[in-house]
């Protein structure tokens, strides 16, 4: 028998079951390992991450979230223990989604330049089977690409069951890019949030959970990276002169951004924005809600043939 664990710090919420039917999280694991391993004797305060998400059918606000907010955490250093349980809380349950072989993961990661995706990429996956993980970064399409519909190369790299799938960038920029630089009418854009939307319905319904982020940094923090990338040779390769030319996009992306997390974080694929100025808390609240919603989902190790406990092995 698996011994059922409570954690107190984990956040209730409404999840899909393998129906496509929302239920209510009961905050629950099956845990098929020493439960000491993600109990901690003095657990920190429960953070607030549900006012991160972008509740569907609300107005999304980039200027209610503060980019520099950190909870009670102050430095790097007082989260490093903390990030470190949740990367083993995911490690631990990727493996089981994995041997389930049932369902699967799809974290989208969005941002201005700068934002950080690479790096929540790095923080939060290192050590993941990469079995069980793949990451897609898209740029401009390729001309085979563009001769199909916009969701094609989305949709043929999405996750297998059994799968985390990481888009670094993703479906959205033919709404963002499209849209700011006028590459096609407001018409057409604007019709593509119902297939977005269909899109990611699509995946839930086949057993794939679909979380995105938006890593949300100020203007002033992207100025900061730029500079950094430009002052420090080993980081100057990161640096485009395009980029300083996006800058004077800024406030058309934002509000690109707002209008596509309103139209499309639904029940299914739920958006969140993070305050990421503090890469270290970006990366605890990124880590946190995947663990808490792997460990929502349950999933389990898949019965052994029966009679094993009876088989040794010949000499």
């Amino acid at each position: 028998m698996r011994n059922r664990v409570r954690y107190p710090y984990v956040q209730g919420r409404s999840i899909l079951n393998q129906n496509g039917d929302t239920q209510e999280d009961t905050s629950t694991a099956i845990q098929t390992r020493a439960p000491e391993k993600f109990v901690v004797e003095d657990p920190p305060p429960e953070p607030d991450y549900p006012r991160y998400r972008v509740e569907p059918g609300n107005r999304a606000s980039l200027a209610a979230i503060d980019p520099d907010e950190t909870e009670h955490y102050r430095k790097k250093k007082d989260i490093a223990k903390e990030l470190e349980k949740q990367r083993r809380r995911i490690q631990d349950l990727q493996e089981r989604l994995y041997a389930e072989n049932e369902r699967g993961m799809l974290i989208v990661l969005q941002a201005m330049d700068t934002g950080g995706k690479d790096g929540t990429i790095k923080h939060v996956f290192g050590g993941i089977n990469p079995q069980g993980c793949r990451v897609s970064s898209f740029k401009a399409p390729s001309a085979e690409e563009a001769n199909h519909d916009f969701l094609w190369r989305y949709h043929k790299s999405a996750p297998a069951k059994g799968r985390i799938g990481i888009f670094n960038r993703s479906h959205y920029e033919d709404v963002l890019i499209v849209r700011v630089k006028g590459i096609i009418p407001e018409e057409i854009w604007r019709k593509r949030y119902d297939q977005i939307n269909a899109f990611e319905r699509n995946l839930s319904l086949g057993g794939i959970t679909v979380l995105k982020f938006f890593l949300h940094i100020s203007k002033d923090e992207q100025k900061k990276r730029l500079q950094s990338r430009l002052d420090d040779p080993d980081k100057r390769w990161k640096f485009s002169s395009n980029d300083i030319k996006e800058r004077a996009f800024w406030d058309a992306y934002q509000q690109a951004f707002e209008d596509a997390l309103s139209n499309c974080s639904t029940e299914h694929a739920p958006w969140y924005v993070v305050p990421a100025n503090k890469k270290w808390y970006r990366n605890l609240v990124v880590a946190r809600t995947i663990a808490d919603t792997l460990e929502a989902m349950d999933p389990r190790y898949p019965p052994a043939e029966e009679g094993l406990e009876k088989v040794t092995i010949p000499d």
